[in-house]
């Protein structure tokens, strides 16, 4: 069992940038490939990035990929996601994910499927100003 408490939303203007933490209790959280996701209002719930065990790989969606950055701190049981240049279009809650099924090397083999992630926090909200 997992659990997973993200933190370091807010409030922030187009430009700007954010660091979100999110803290997994559980002894087996360097075995899970983690995942981070958003949803904006009205909107499904999408895939943002996906780090491995080791975090050796790492996996963006394209939308993010040169702005946003996932690490993990298997000693802290701690998953990160810097997130710079941030614009209106980035305005969503922040869901960290946590994946024990298939992968290849180290990634989830469907990354983009939330249903295949094992465990999720509650979320934080992230709002860029214009």
């Amino acid at each position: 069992q997992v659990q997973l408490v993200e933190s370091g939303g807010g409030l922030v203007q187009a430009g700007g940038s954010l660091r979100l933490s999110c803290a997994a209790s559980g002894r087996t959280f360097s075995s899970y490939a983690m995942g981070w996701f958003r949803q904006a209002p009205g909107k499904e719930r999408e895939f943002v990035a996906a780090t491995s065990w080791s975090a050796g790989n790492t996996y963006y969606a394209h939308s993010v990929k040169g702005r946003f950055t996932i690490s993990r701190d298997n000693a802290k049981n701690t998953v990160y996601l810097q997130m710079n240049s941030l614009n209106p279009e980035d305005t969503a809650v922040y869901y960290c994910a946590a994946y024990l099924g298939p992968v290849l090397a180290g990634i989830p083999i469907s990354p983009h499927r939330r249903d295949l992630y094992d465990y999720w926090g509650q979320g934080t909200q992230v709002t860029v100003s214009s």
